[in-house]
């Protein structure tokens, strides 16, 4: 019995031996090993290398203004009578916008005239008596002292005379102040100061306000190191300026640029510069903000990649070029201006070269890609 225990024990160990060696056996040799799947193809998409003409822009912030902004005031005192005007209205230079009670101003005026009749009607008694009392003087019947009294007295008249028609400019111009006008064309805003009101010169309220709106400018700001570039475009002749959206989406107008402000704004190392804007349609409205893109340079025969196949790494900027086994290689790269969706590239790649556009976050250095959408142009 205790024999054949032991015999039953070594068997067992025997047989955990054989399975031990023949495991042994399965995970050394290479036949017998599990081989690992193949890694799949990537999906990306590509776009090749291109060589074209493309205008370089630079793009700032903007302020719609009216190139001329009046407020309407009076310059004398009176009441308002009658408002001509309607909010909002388009009007032109020299149109009638608001009467003041004229009355005390004629009466003024009528009184000046008047006073000049007196005077000239002095001035004829005191040169016809100049006349008489040269005439005895000559025959010694009359001293010269009194001759000279006669002069000094039609100077005098001559002199009232001269006060008489300033005060009649005076008030006849007061007078013409009644009628306010518009002093040049544009679009009357809301109307602040109602008829029947009482309105003095010396009011800080504007009656209303003009804007000019036809032409119209705007006022942006470019980074400072944009000057040269700017200036040198400025010397080649009209720089194109156009006025997009806040969106940066829909162009508004196209217009020039008339100046650059004389100094940098230190504080925000920005450069002020002005553009012009024909408006015909009123597309552009004071106080607006847009984008206005400047034209300043073409670069041409320039070679280009669409903007999203830019990467940036540790060691700098580079793209994703896929070889003719359609493997993926990281490029070193160096970048000039942009434009839209597309980027200048000076240095790294070759003409006709693909670059992958969408899908490097899943790439590595020789991996194999798919390519998901068609090679499109970099436009």
């Amino acid at each position: 019995m205790r024999l054949r225990s032991i015999l039953f024990a070594m068997a067992v160990v025997a047989a955990g031996g054989a399975g031990a060696v023949y495991a042994l056996q399965s995970r050394t040799d290479p036949a017998r090993a599990e081989r690992p799947a193949a890694r799949p193809a990537v999906p990306v998409s590509v776009a090749p290398v291109a060589r074209r003409d493309l205008p370089i822009y630079l793009t700032g912030l903007g302020t719609v203004q009216a190139q001329y902004t009046v407020g309407i005031h009076s310059q004398v005192d009176g009441k308002i009578v009658d408002v001509l005007f309607t909010e909002g209205q388009h009007v032109n230079k020299g149109d009638v916008l608001v009467k003041i009670d004229p009355r005390l101003y004629q009466a003024a005026l009528d009184q000046a005239k008047a006073h000049k009749a007196l005077d000239q009607a002095a001035l004829v008694a005191a040169q016809k008596d100049l006349v008489r009392f040269s005439a005895l003087a000559a025959k010694s019947f009359e001293t010269q002292q009194n001759v000279d009294l006669q002069q000094a007295k039609v100077d005098q008249a001559k002199a009232s005379i001269a006060a008489d028609e300033a005060a009649i400019e005076s008030a006849q111009t007061n007078l013409d102040y009644t009628a306010i006008t518009a002093p040049t064309d544009g679009r009357i805003g809301v109307r602040l100061v109602d008829p029947g009101n009482l309105v003095r010169a010396s009011d800080q309220n504007a009656i209303a306000m003009l804007t000019r709106t036809q032409p119209i400018t705007v006022l942006f700001t470019l980074p400072a190191q944009s000057l040269d570039d700017v200036r040198a475009a400025l010397a080649r002749g009209a720089v194109e300026v156009t006025a997009f959206d806040r969106d940066n989406r829909k162009a508004l107008a196209t217009g020039k640029l008339l100046l650059i402000d004389n100094m940098i704004d230190q504080t925000t190392s920005t450069i002020r510069l002005k553009a012009e804007f024909a408006n015909a349609d009123e597309e552009l409205w004071p106080g607006e903000f847009v984008n206005a893109r400047l034209k300043v340079d073409t670069r041409v025969d320039a070679l280009v990649v669409p903007s999203t196949a830019v990467q940036r790494g540790p060691q700098g900027l580079f793209a994703w070029v896929v070889d003719e086994k359609n493997a993926a290689h990281p490029q070193k790269i160096e970048i000039g201006p942009s434009t839209d969706d597309v980027t200048i590239v000076e240095s790294g790649l070759a003409d006709g070269a693909r670059v992958v556009t969408d899908g490097q976050y899943k790439l590595q250095q020789g991996a194999t890609v798919a390519i998901t959408a068609p090679a499109g142009g970099a436009s």
